[in-house]
């Protein structure tokens, strides 16, 4: 009983507390609304304020926008009808100055056509008179053939034939005159050009030996370039025909060699032997045969260089690896490479001065000698050969000319050829330039070599021992032991028989055997 009554004030409790709990609930939710509804009538009664407000800015932009663009299209409007009235006024006068210039054009026509009408008449009258004056000078030439017995003609030719004769000694008198002046003055503006040229060109006067002198470190190298019983040594000279004398000279060896090529060779292959430190006969041999190619590049860069540095351009390569050779030439002891760089800027600075083509003149400058360059002997003179090389390789008429010509085996044919002959003459014989001995002495080590090549079997051929030796070395498969002898003997006979010489020439034969296999 009392449990159920303890339930039944439970449930009562809480319905009661669910009924207050709704009420109030009502009661706050009431006042919610109501809030929400002030706030919602402050805000709208706020934004039509703001949009009556942001309205009259709008309007006012608008108006005050409208005045502006209204400004400017009066403004515009009033330029517009300021150009036409310009344009307006230009064309009205352009129109009265158009006016004016047919009412002159009209004034002149008529003033021409009256003058026109007063030259032809003065032209028929002047005709009548012509016709008057012909007539009466036709009767007086009558009269006078009859008062003289000779006709027109035969007056008129004794008349030209004696004003022939007096034109004749006047000009004659006036030919020698002007012959005599240019005698007196000819020859001092010669010498002043030729003084000019030489006193603008600088020139070395060293001339080259036939002995270089290669330095090295030590004397123990000396030994390791001799080699095992001297094989390494003989190999070197037998590669490159050059003497290679190891004396007492501290740290030095001497190379020499009246062949500028062949020295130079030897010298480059000698310091790469000793640079790489493998000196033996087969390395010998690779070196040299590199080095020898080496030397060939080398000359046509020198050649490429000197054209380039003597403003010379379209040169023929051939002609061009012609003048890189000229630099181990020599033509009377002086180098041949800086006698034609000498030749060439001596007839360039004479050409300018006489107003002649500069560039045409130090190409025959430079090209004037190359007959002096090939290995092989010729003929023909140095000159006739050089004429033929530029002939071949496309060089104009007057650059072949001034080379055939700088030694008058040929004719001068225009004023470049005696400039180089001048010039070639001035670079010549200026004091140091030139030795004839060494010439000579060069061309008598140059036909020793050639007595010996002319024998069957032989290889090579080296004079040295400044000519009192030659070194021949043959081929072991056409020239056996005993038969080096006798060539041995057969050389030395034409050498007595065919040359002149001072004191005696040894000749070596060289023989060499090598066996070569292949391991595979």
């Amino acid at each position: 009983m009392n449990t159920l009554i303890i339930i039944i004030g439970c449930l009562a409790g809480i319905g009661i507390g669910f009924a207050i709990a709704k009420y109030l609930e009502k009661t706050n939710v009431s006042n919610l609304i109501k809030n929400a509804k002030k706030e919602a009538a402050s805000i709208l009664k706020d934004a039509k304020v703001e949009a009556e407000s942001l309205k009259k800015d709008k309007l006012l932009q608008a108006k005050e926008k409208f005045l502006e663009l209204k400004s400017e299209h009066e403004k515009e409007i009033l330029a517009k009808d300021k150009k036409i009235a310009e344009a307006e006024k230009r064309t009205r006068d352009k129109e009265s100055q158009v006016s004016n210039e047919l009412a002159k054009t009209k004034k002149l026509n008529d003033e021409a056509d009256s003058k026109i009408n007063d030259y032809n008449n003065r032209l028929e009258h002047i005709e009548k008179k012509q016709q008057e004056v012909d007539r009466l000078h036709k009767s007086q030439v009558e009269q006078l053939e009859t008062i003289s017995g000779l006709s027109a003609e035969d007056a008129k030719n004794q008349l030209v034939e004696s004003l022939r004769a007096e034109a004749k000694t006047n000009a004659m008198a006036h030919i020698q005159e002007t012959i005599e002046e240019a005698k007196l003055t000819a020859q001092q503006e010669a010498k002043k050009i030729i003084i000019n040229t030489i006193q603008r060109v600088g020139t070395e006067e060293a001339v080259e030996n036939c002995v270089s002198v290669f330095n090295i470190e030590s004397d123990d190298v000396k030994g390791r370039i001799i080699g095992r019983e001297g094989r390494n040594i003989r190999a070197l000279e037998a590669a490159t025909g050059v003497e290679i004398i190891v004396d007492d000279t501290p740290e030095a060896i001497i190379l020499s060699c009246f062949d500028p090529v062949r020295r130079e060779i030897a010298r480059l292959a000698l310091h790469k032997l000793v640079t790489d430190g493998r000196i033996h006969p087969a390395r010998i041999e690779e070196v040299v045969a590199k080095t020898a190619k080496q030397i060939d590049d080398e000359i046509i860069e020198v050649g490429k260089r000197t054209v380039i540095d003597l403003g010379i351009h379209g040169l023929h390569p051939e002609l061009i690896k012609i003048v890189g050779r000229m630099k181990y030439r020599s033509s009377y002891g002086q180098n041949l490479l800086q006698h034609s760089r000498e030749v060439a800027k001596l007839c360039g600075i004479m050409a300018a001065e006489l107003g002649l083509n500069v560039k045409l003149a130090k190409r025959a400058g430079l090209l004037h000698d190359i007959g002096k360059v090939p290995d092989t002997e010729s003929e023909l003179p140095h000159a006739i050969l050089g004429m033929q090389w530029a002939e071949k390789y496309g060089e104009k008429e007057e650059v072949c000319n001034a080379i055939g010509a700088h030694h008058d085996e040929i004719e001068m044919k225009s004023l470049i050829s005696p400039i180089i002959q001048v010039c070639d003459a001035i670079s010549g014989a200026r004091p140091g330039a030139r030795r004839q001995v060494l010439d000579s002495y060069i061309q008598r080590l140059k036909d020793l070599e050639d007595i010996a090549y002319g024998f069957n079997g032989v290889k090579n051929a080296y004079a040295i021992q400044a000519g009192r030796e030659l070194r021949v070395i043959v081929e072991s498969e056409k020239v056996s032991d005993e038969m080096a002898g006798n060539l041995s003997f057969d050389i030395s006979q034409k050498i007595q028989t065919e040359m002149t010489y001072p004191g005696q020439v040894k000749i070596t034969v060289i023989r060499e055997t090598r066996a070569v296999n292949i391991a595979k």
